[in-house]
């Protein structure tokens, strides 16, 4: 039988930044895939970067590492969350990477001598990797964010590709515009104009958006959803109201309250299968979850990157925090996570005593030497107060430096990262990274992407996987030194996951008759937790958290 046309949906924002584009593609994804339809994301980043890998967490939020190396946006992990799929390379772009194509194609001859110019060319560039996306995971939709706010310089080009794509097939584009709606405190009215102007801004570019999504801090009201159908050109049962939720694992569940999926369908003009009710009860029971403010556990998070100026920006490890939320709701309980500054912990080591109230801590990646000292000595008071401890990443080589400084006595025991010259780096760089730190080769460059480990029987993580060998993804350039792994060993800390060639050392744990939990992995789990499928270290660390 023949495939109907692939339709693609635009997703673009008005008025402010952060007003949830992320979150809104993807659940429009969710609640297509619900009505039988197959579903890819694609986000569509501004800047200039190639990729996320080389921008500040502290200004641009965490890194989301994808299985074939590429380091991307977050949105991208909300998008695999919500969908529960993996997605590619092909699923991101950036400026910055579309004209390194189009100018490694004209250096290529690829254009066959013709003058490039930045349009048409840019734009038919973005146009092909969009449907190159569609066709790679034969979706019957495909889902592009396009990032920053109408109207800003910096997205003109992909709006550009999205009026061209709408012209050459009208029936098989649309476009879902997220706006922001204040309401002023001393105003106390709820104000349309702003997207008013949003909506015009958009129109400038040749674009009329199908859906308008009315974000704001409550529900939109009649009167001002009459006054945007007049204004902006569209009927009023073609918006969409979006209040503040608790969890955005709401939105979903509020869109369909306005019959959302049956709208976007009615709009494209495709036939979906009724909303697969055992597949919406599940995700409901989930998100029922976040409502729980009885059953609760603490948990400390000591992180590297919350603090940027006056506030706390804990979107730098958002998909950890999703991680300990998903294991977190399997067990009953709601995770109440409090983020605390590293160097907290140097300036006042009296603040360790403090950490005996949580559940459970999680030291999560990072890099550079702010913090470190700090770290050790949370890993410590938690190795010696049997609080369970769960290390990802940078976390694991924190947990190595700590043990062999104060079990195996050897106080200088540092990494080669912040000590280059250091005489006893217990972690130490990857041979194959060298070159690259000599070469100034930073972006893309560290080992990346889905590794497959083999875990040792009778350990807590093979107990927590139930299998004999994982695939994780990683992202680091620094490795456990094999000239320690004897002697660490043989003082007690059992390397539980290595590479299939055992020249790696994946996770680190102690047995739980010295500790309730003490494990590290070399990898980020976090990226491969579900909303209906918790990650099972994640699992084993909440459960061991739910017993203290």
């Amino acid at each position: 039988m023949k495939k109907n046309p692939c339709k693609y949906i635009f997703v673009v924002g008005g008025v402010i930044s952060g007003v949830g584009k992320g979150i809104t593609t993807s659940s429009i994804g969710l609640i297509l895939k619900n009505r039988g339809l197959s579903v890819t994301a694609i986000k569509i980043d501004p800047y200039i970067n190639v990729d996320a890998g080389t921008m500040n967490p502290t200004e641009h939020g965490e890194v989301f590492v994808l299985s074939d190396r590429d380091e991307t946006d977050q949105d991208m992990g909300n998008y695999e969350r919500f969908l529960d799929i993996n997605l590619t390379r092909i699923n991101y772009m950036t400026t910055g990477r579309v004209y390194q194509s189009v100018i490694e194609r004209e250096r290529n001859l690829g254009y066959k001598g013709k003058c490039v110019q930045v349009v048409p060319h840019i734009p038919f560039e973005i146009i092909d990797r969009i449907k190159k996306a569609g066709e790679n995971s034969n979706a019957d939709v495909v889902v592009i964010e396009v990032g920053g706010t109408v109207g800003e310089y910096e997205n003109i080009l992909f709006l550009e590709a999205a009026r061209m794509m709408k012209i050459q097939s009208p029936k098989d584009i649309f476009f879902v515009m997220v706006s922001y709606l204040p309401t002023p405190g001393k105003v106390g009215e709820m104000k349309t104009k702003p997207t008013q102007h949003a909506v015009r801004a958009l129109n400038t570019s040749g674009i009329q958006p199908d859906i308008l999504i009315a974000r704001g801090e409550t529900s939109l009201d009649e009167k001002r959803k009459e006054k945007l159908s007049l204004f902006c050109n569209m009927a009023a049962d073609r918006i969409v109201s979006a209040p503040d939720v608790e969890s955005v694992y709401d939105i979903p569940l509020n869109f369909e309250k306005e019959k959302f999926s049956e709208k976007l369908c009615s709009i494209m003009g495709v036939i979906c299968k009724a909303p697969n009710k055992k597949s919406w009860d599940l995700w409901k029971n989930f998100a029922k979850h976040a409502h729980n403010n009885k059953n609760t556990i603490k948990i400390a998070m000591i992180g590297k990157y919350f603090k940027t100026g006056d506030f706390i920006l804990s979107d730098s490890y958002l998909s950890v925090i999703e991680a300990i939320k998903y294991s977190s709701y399997a067990q009953g309980k709601k995770p109440i996570i409090s983020w605390l500054d590293s160097v907290d912990f140097e300036t006042n080591p009296a603040k360790l005593k403090e950490l005996k109230k949580y559940d459970g801590i999680v030291v999560p990646g990072g890099f550079g030497a702010r913090g470190v000292e700090g770290n050790l000595r949370v890993i410590r008071f938690a190795r010696e107060n049997k609080i369970p401890y769960f290390g990802l990443c940078y976390g694991m080589q924190m947990m190595a430096i700590e043990y062999a400084r104060n079990v195996l006595g050897i106080k200088d025991a540092t990494t080669r990262e912040i000590e280059p010259k250091g005489k006893n780096c217990v972690i130490d760089i990857l041979d194959e990274q060298k070159d690259n730190l000599k070469n100034h080769n930073y972006g893309g460059s560290m080992r990346l992407g889905g590794f497959k480990a083999v875990l040792k029987e009778g350990t807590v993580a093979r107990a927590a996987y139930n299998k004999k060998e994982i695939d994780e993804r990683h992202r680091h350039r620094y490795e456990v030194n094999p000239d320690y792994i004897p002697a660490l060993e043989d003082n007690g800390l059992v390397f539980s996951g290595t590479s299939p060639d055992k020249r790696l050392m994946e996770i680190s744990e102690l047995p739980k008759s010295k500790h309730p939990f003490f494990l590290a992995a070399q990898f980020h789990p976090e990226f491969l937790a579900r909303p209906l499928s918790p990650h099972p270290l994640f699992t084993a660390f909440i459960k061991a958290c739910i017993k203290k």
